[in-house]
């Protein structure tokens, strides 16, 4: 009944599998593990883990979490962000911010919203609100 000229024919090389998915997979998030230490300017398009360390810039486009261990010397960019790790440097969030219990940062903050838990720390200077309409004021 079914005939071998009806199944799906996959290529040699299987490009086009990997092509697929990987262009329409939009939550997709990079994973940097504990032990793992980068120098640099750091930039990733996605929503990032860290649990290891970076020492650099750090510009993430979506979703930041610092797993408990993880530590980021350097200033940091982020439309949102959760954080258990230590940061050195000032962090700038477009939306939330929210610090655990073990979250350390030395350095300023700003976000548009933050939840601080008990236990965190933070020491420098925060602005928490609508950058926007506060430039309008």
């Amino acid at each position: 009944m079914f005939s071998s000229s009806t199944k799906d024919k996959k290529p040699a090389n299987g490009s086009a599998a990997l092509a697929i998915g990987t262009d329409k997979d939009s939550n997709q998030t990079t994973v940097i593990a504990k032990g793992t230490v980068i120098e640099g300017k750091f930039i990733c398009a996605d929503n990032v883990r860290l649990d290891g360390s970076i020492h650099g810039e750090v510009q993430v486009d979506k979703r930041l979490v610092l797993g408990d261990g993880s530590f980021i010397h350097g200033n940091i960019q982020s439309t949102n962000a959760t954080i258990k790790g230590r940061i050195k440097g000032d962090i700038s969030v477009k939306e939330a911010l929210h610090l655990l219990e073990t979250a350390v940062i030395e350095g300023n903050i700003t976000a548009k919203t933050m939840i601080v838990e008990e236990g965190a720390r933070y020491n420098g200077s925060c602005k928490i609100g609508d950058s926007g309409s506060a430039a309008k004021n």
